[in-house]
């Protein structure tokens, strides 16, 4: 682990602070004061004192000095953090925290010597920070922005027809109060959930067989001990799309969500014999999908 990291990690809590009550003062600053030349009076005065700080942090470097320096730039991370905001579905304080990881490193490797502006030198820092955050989160199935959009609406839609019909919707239903087509909405659906991956080690009791998981339908024994190779994921998932709806939904309320048979079908307003039957037809039909 480097020094930079060794630092913010026994820093985090204090970083986190200062993030929180500098982006609530800088939102104070800008919605209070519209006036432009004081803002650029205000800009400037921070600009020397980053520069006096820079200064002295580079000559005798210390976590206060340091955190002082983070406060006065924390501007620059709220910035890139709204650029990104829109393009992933992590929180703002989450890329907050990250960028100010960026913002950390441009802080103890900056050279006044070379005579480059802080902030032209912060940026990319912050910037590449974010991007590698997001890249080691980015699930393998890229979905348009629209769709999940629509799939975040379709949460509290579903919930209002399940009140007013006193059963779960149907796809038509669902489609028509987004006013998308049924097919759309079908497409929507598999795209946003094959974006979480099924926990494959999730048991399921079964009194007749004992208990089994979705990982015991590879049919290669050398991965029980290890973790699934990833293209027997990508089979698992591609025979799961091909259940039929109701039956694909109960599986991944039991294996996805970690619902009880009984939560499910209190979910799905079913019997929970009938859960019961569908995982079991789902798990033999998944089976014999995996074994061809």
């Amino acid at each position: 682990m480097s020094s930079i990291t060794s630092v913010w990690c026994r820093d985090r809590s204090s970083l986190s602070k200062i993030c929180h009550t500098e982006a609530q003062a800088q939102s104070v600053v800008y919605s209070t004061n519209p006036n432009l030349t004081m803002s650029t009076r205000v800009n400037n005065d921070l600009k020397t004192e980053s520069l006096q700080l820079l200064r002295e942090y580079q000559q005798a470097p210390s976590n206060e000095v340091r955190n002082e320096l983070v406060k006065l730039n924390i501007g620059l991370v709220r910035k890139e953090v709204h650029h990104w905001l829109h393009q992933c579905t992590e929180s703002y304080d989450d890329l907050l925290q990250v960028g100010s990881i960026g913002l950390i490193r441009a802080i103890e490797r900056f050279d006044m010597s070379k005579g480059n502006a802080f902030s032209s030198f912060a940026i990319p820092y912050i910037r590449g920070e974010i991007q590698h955050y997001l890249r080691d989160k980015s699930p393998s199935v890229r979905v348009p922005r629209h769709w999940l959009t629509l799939e975040r609406q379709s949460s509290s839609i579903v919930k209002d027809l399940q009140v007013r019909l006193n059963r779960h919707p149907t796809d038509i239903e669902v489609a028509t109060a987004l006013n998308i087509s049924v097919g759309e909405w079908q497409e929507i659906k598999l795209a946003c959930r094959n974006r979480s991956p099924l926990s494959l080690d999730a048991p399921l009791q079964d009194e007749e067989e004992g208990a089994t998981c979705l990982g015991e339908l590879v049919p290669d024994n050398r991965y029980r001990s290890f973790q699934l190779a990833q293209e027997d994921r990508i089979r698992l998932q591609q025979a799961l799309a091909k259940l039929e709806e109701r039956t694909r939904e109960i599986l991944e309320f039991v294996f996805l969500y970690d619902l009880t048979q009984k939560e499910t079908a209190e979910r799905l307003g079913i019997s929970a014999v009938t859960v019961s039957r569908r995982v079991k037809k789902g798990l033999d039909s998944l089976k014999e999908m995996m074994t061809k």
